[in-house]
């Protein structure tokens, strides 16, 4: 692979920033909850999965929808309007489409190296949302 140029994230495709910002948020959950609980791995990743799931982002998403930017809400639409070959076992068609815009949102705040406000949203989203709700 050629190296050698470094694209823009406005650039990229939106399945691409999702890419990243799927490994975004888990990198945040996994943290958070290694930092705040003592289980064992197994138990850390059964309460992973609780937040990283296609239909948790999507609630998520309509939980800090209210606080994006313009700019910001405009990647989210890209992302959710991107299409995809597949969609999740467990989620709707609209909540696989809305989850791929929450990761293309966070992949792009990370790439374009806005990780406060990838925080900020974060921390937001862990003290509204209640990964037990059905």
């Amino acid at each position: 692979m050629n190296e050698s140029e470094t694209i823009d994230p406005r650039e990229l495709n939106p399945l691409a920033l999702a890419f990243v910002g799927d490994s975004v948020l888990e990198l945040l959950v996994r943290t958070r909850l290694a930092r705040h609980h003592r289980m064992s791995a197994g138990k850390l990743n059964v309460e992973k999965v609780k937040y990283v799931s296609a239909r948790a982002q999507f609630r998520e998403e309509q939980l800090l929808e209210p606080l994006f930017t313009e700019e910001e809400l405009a990647v989210f639409k890209r992302g959710r309007n991107a299409s995809k070959a597949s969609v999740a076992k467990h989620a709707s068609p609209e909540e696989y489409r809305a989850s791929t815009g929450f990761e293309c949102l966070l992949g792009w705040l990370y790439l374009t190296g806005q990780m406060a406000r990838v925080e900020e949203l974060f921390d937001a989203l862990w003290q509204q949302f209640d990964p037990n709700q059905k």
